[in-house]
This record gives structure tokens, sequence and C-alpha cells, in this order.
């Protein structure tokens, strides 16, 4: 079982049991290690922002941003024995739910493949090039569909604006030195 912690101190209205299954969809579509854990963190757009600035040098809220966790040396973790930390997914809700109201999609779907999403990333996935953008977006369907998460939820989310008119980014908004993209 993994260990899929929501951190929430704003009390958003979420279904949480939705982003934790969102979570385990990927987690278990990719054989992560047993007991993997990530953080989902569900903030303001304030918060993100000072994030984005701060890993990014992008001065501007952002839907969620990734952050991997750096892998223990192996001689480490064992003396440890402890299962692996993933990384933590950081959600602007106000910025979110902004996103879903203007693409008129339901903000739990719009929040689920925010978490799908970002979990890849902290799995390695990234959208750099083509090819690598090609088999993200492949294995992101099968979570969604999994899911019951319509598909044509992507193409908007992914080209809505993030404040950076220079960054092909997407809709995450990621650290990049903290991700494969």
């Amino acid at each position: 079982m993994f260990d899929i912690e929501i951190q929430n101190e704003n009390a958003y209205p979420i279904d949480e049991t939705r982003l934790i299954e969102a979570a385990f969809t990927v987690l278990t579509t990719h054989d992560a290690a047993p007991n993997s854990s990530i953080t989902i963190v569900i903030t303001d757009d304030q918060q993100v922002e000072s994030l984005n600035r701060q890993f990014r040098d992008v001065d501007a809220p952002t839907d969620v941003l990734s952050f991997p966790a750096d892998e223990l040396p192996e001689e480490l973790a064992d003396a440890l024995d402890e299962p692996p930390y993933l990384g933590d997914l950081v959600i602007a809700f106000p910025y979110a739910s902004a996103q879903a109201e203007r693409e008129k999609h339901d903000l739990m779907d719009s929040l689920a493949l925010l978490v799908v999403h970002g979990t890849l990333h902290l799995l390695g996935y990234d959208h750099e090039t083509p090819e690598d953008k090609a088999e993200m977006w492949q294995v992101q369907a099968e979570a969604l569909n999994a899911l019951s998460i319509p598909l044509s939820i992507v193409p908007a989310l992914e080209a809505a604006p993030h404040g950076d008119e220079d960054d092909n980014r997407g809709s995450d908004g990621h650290a990049p030195e903290d991700d494969q993209r």
C-alpha cells in the first residue's frame, strides 16, 4: 500500500479520496516501490507563486508544482529501512479552481488530472521532447481513463496561460531542476 498524504491547511473543499485515488492509480500502474509515499499539498496562489519564483524564476502562480525527492544513497536507504519518499505535489487551489471554472470542467476532475500529471513527473516522466511528451500523454491518458476522467480536459489545461509567456511548460509549472520535464 502507498502512503499518500494530503495537506490542506486552508480547508479548501476537496475530495481527498479522489485525489488519493488519482495518485494511487498512477503509482500502481507504474510499479512504484511498495509503501512509496508522496505528499499532496493544497494551498493558495501566493504560496505557489512564491515557490514558482524561488525554484523557477517565474513570478506568477500556476496550478501545480512537482518536487521529486532526491534518492538516498543505496547504503543509507538500506540502513534506514524506510519506504521510498517520491516527493511533493503543490497545488494552488484558487488557481486550479478558476481554471476549471473558466474551462467549464469539473473541479475534482481537474484536480485529479493535476495529481496524475504531477505524480507522473515524480516517477520521472517529462515532456521536453515530442517523443517524451507522446509517452507521457499516453500513460496520463491511461490513468485518466481508469479514473473515468474525460481526456478532453487535457488540451484545455495544457494550453492555459501560466504567467510566463516564454515558458512552454503546460499545466504543471513544476521546478525544472527538480523534475525531468
